[in-house]
């Protein structure tokens, strides 16, 4: 595995997938208000991977499921459930989700892909202890390729 730590937008990003920090997909996406990188890609990728998204049921917190990434140019979206039904981030909700991610990524053959700081921002993690518990858990996961984690620049 190769690892990079950027500054930048996530959505700006030459891999192959992005990582969508996600809820457990119980609420209907279309009730949600647009926030973060789920905004981020509602406002240029559109609705499709939303769409797709609400047909797959509920997500177990950590859990990562795939769709299309509507006009976005990666080949996919992954979606983790790094946040729980009370809109938090956990040490262990974002373990998984990054470890579910990289099996997802693996599986279907991917060589790149970009994580943004799940569970920071809405989640309530701060932006340093949560890139440190991504970075850490990448260390125990195998991976064959790019595996870049974005911070996010305001």
């Amino acid at each position: 595995m190769e690892l990079q730590l950027v500054d930048g937008d996530l959505l700006d990003q030459d891999v192959d997938v992005i990582v969508n920090a996600w809820n457990r997909n119980i609420i209907p996406w279309w009730l949600l208000l647009p926030q973060g990188v789920s905004g981020a890609i509602k406002k240029r990728g559109g609705y499709s991977p939303f769409r797709e998204l609400g047909k797959l049921g509920p997500i177990p917190l950590g859990g990562a499921v795939i769709t299309g990434a509507g006009k976005l140019p990666f080949k996919s979206i992954i979606h983790v459930a790094g946040i729980s039904m009370w809109w938090r981030s956990s040490e262990r909700s974002i373990r998984d989700s990054v470890r579910n991610a990289i099996a997802l990524a693996s599986e279907r053959g991917f060589h790149s892909i970009a994580f943004p700081l799940i569970g920071a921002g809405t989640g309530g993690g701060s932006a340093d202890a949560v890139r440190a518990m991504i970075e850490d858990e990448l260390s125990t996961c195998q991976f064959d390729g790019l595996v870049r984690i974005v911070c996010f620049l305001r």
